[in-house]
């Protein structure tokens, strides 16, 4: 087939953005001609992909949204004539729209209620957020697609909650991992030498959280149980950004000098996972949560609360590292200490390899064949 895929970026430093990457590769490589419409470009799209720029207007943020909307549309159709338009951000027309963090609607919902009636106002008034709603509302409506792809259950529940989409039109697929990047192997010389960068001792339990945005991903609930003396041995490493680092680190001093340790970004992510002895997502909202996979696909147990869509995943005696109370410190301690205490099982390690290998991106691109392929006939169904 030759497929079009559409979003405003291309780049890596975001979920959605390497997402997209990814794909475009994926189905590059099971032999589709894939074609990329975006208008801005942080990195070389993959070879034998081919790239089309799209003109967005460069005055805020409302009209570049809105620009690019209305013009990808028109450029693909002009100048590709794709059988299948795959739509990874807000476009007036496409095919098939894959959902990757859940409904614009639903977040905003969830951000008024923590807010409070100052952010319910701001949120009423913001010709953005408008702008973003009636553009979700056209792609959720009768004629707005053909078929929707959502990375999770969660997500998948959340768009019936607020759009009056046939469930039979959405289909859930979860996101893949490198499973040959993220590897059990790496745990022999990286971890040796991101324990020595970060000056961990090698014996010391240590726990990673990998994200950037530290409240939603959980961070502060993580905090608050590392004062107990049940982890007065444990350190805790967290690779990401946050534009309140200086008030995280300075908290982390008061609770645990010298045991919790900001790390920013890191490009050698694989390693960091191979330094550790359990990857902690405890999350208040994630779509997904990539990290749940590269964790796994490492070897190692995971503790993520309910809210992670990745969640849905974890199955058999790994489970027991989902919290249902993730902002109940007794039982994120708990589950805590125990995971500390099976990742030193072999068997946690292998069956949590196994559980990573299964959503590989080799199988995650086979489930996303079909899918297209099944999105595909329906549209020309739809077309004759």
């Amino acid at each position: 087939m030759k497929i079009a895929l559409a979003h405003k970026r291309l780049d890596f430093s975001g979920g959605t953005e390497r997402d997209l990457f990814q794909t475009a590769a994926g189905l590059r490589d099971l032999g589709h001609e894939v074609h990329l419409f975006c208008s801005e470009l942080g990195v070389e799209p993959p070879e034998g992909v081919v790239i089309h720029k799209v003109p967005v207007l460069p005055l805020g943020r409302t009209l570049r949204l809105w620009s690019f909307a209305w013009f990808a549309p028109r450029i693909i159709r002009r100048v590709a004539a794709c059988d299948l338009v795959v739509s990874f951000g807000r476009l007036l027309r496409q095919d098939v729209l894959r959902c990757g963090g859940g409904t614009h609607c639903g977040f905003l919902a969830r951000l008024g209620r923590e807010g409070g009636w100052r952010r319910r106002l701001w949120q009423r008034l913001s010709i953005y957020h408008r702008s973003l709603l009636a553009l979700e509302k056209r792609q959720f409506g009768e004629t707005g697609c053909q078929s929707v792809i959502a990375v999770s259950a969660a997500v998948k529940q959340d768009i019936i909650a607020h759009y009056p989409v046939a469930p039979e039109k959405i289909h859930v697929l979860y996101n893949g991992v490198d499973s040959r990047r993220f590897h059990p192997a790496r745990r022999g010389e990286a971890r040796d030498l991101v324990r020595n960068l970060w000056k961990i001792p090698f014996d010391a339990p240590l726990v990673l959280f990998v994200g950037s945005g530290f409240r939603r991903k959980g961070l502060d609930r993580l905090l608050a149980v590392w004062k107990s003396p049940a982890l007065n041995r444990v350190f805790l490493l967290v690779v990401g950004a946050d534009a309140r680092l200086d008030r995280y680190q300075a908290r982390a001093e008061a609770l645990a000098p010298g045991r919790i340790i900001f790390a920013g970004r890191q490009e050698d992510v694989e390693n960091y996972y191979a330094a550790a002895d359990v990857v902690a997502l405890p999350a208040l909202q994630e779509a997904f949560g990539n990290v749940v996979l590269e964790a796994l696909a490492s070897g190692l147990p995971v503790l993520v609360s309910r809210e992670v869509g990745a969640a849905e995943v974890i199955l058999g005696p790994l489970a027991l590292g989902v919290i249902e109370r993730a902002d109940d410190p007794a039982e994120l301690e708990k589950k805590l200490l125990m995971l500390l205490e099976k990742s030193r099982d072999p068997d946690w390690s292998k069956a949590a390899r196994e559980l990573g290998e299964e959503h590989s991106w080799k199988n995650h691109f086979l489930r996303l064949d079909a899918i297209l392929r099944q999105s595909c006939r329906v549209a020309r169904g739809a077309a004759s």
